[in-house]
């Protein structure tokens, strides 16, 4: 468990052991509602601010090395998902990711046009080369 909250806390998670009673008090008449009925038995909750997806990459991970670490269900924006759907969620891009991404997309036409311009005055180059050539194979 302190292993738990140490990468919770290199990543930004918020990380608390809850009373069931107490969170289906604090998430009633909210868009959390949703995960009342899940709430039997010891609970975890984990939260990411700055990145969606770094609470369920830390989770995840953590399960992988715990056979009784067991993730009941996950929800996202008011919609509760099964534990099964972890994966969808630890595999969004970070914000840095996801900007790198971004970047990538919106540079590709602006270098597939300067390639474009270049190849231009490189074809015709050849065209003059293969012009000479003939000519001085046929004299």
């Amino acid at each position: 468990m302190t292993a738990l909250r140490k990468t919770a806390r290199e990543n930004n998670v918020y990380l608390r052991v809850v009373r069931n009673t107490l969170l289906k008090r604090a998430v009633a008449e909210t868009e959390y509602e949703c995960i009342q009925d899940v709430l039997v038995g010891p609970t975890i909750l984990a939260f990411s601010q700055e990145d969606p997806g770094a609470a369920a990459r830390v989770l995840k991970d953590f399960a992988k090395g715990n056979d009784k670490f067991e993730i009941k269900a996950l929800s996202v924006g008011g919609e509760l998902l099964d534990a099964s759907q972890i994966d969808r969620l630890a595999k969004l891009p970070t914000h840095d990711e996801a900007l790198s991404l971004l970047m990538s997309v919106m540079l590709a036409p602006v270098t597939k046009l300067a390639r474009t311009m270049n190849e231009v005055p490189t074809k015709a180059t050849r065209a003059v080369a293969a012009v000479r050539d003939q000519k001085q194979e046929a004299a």
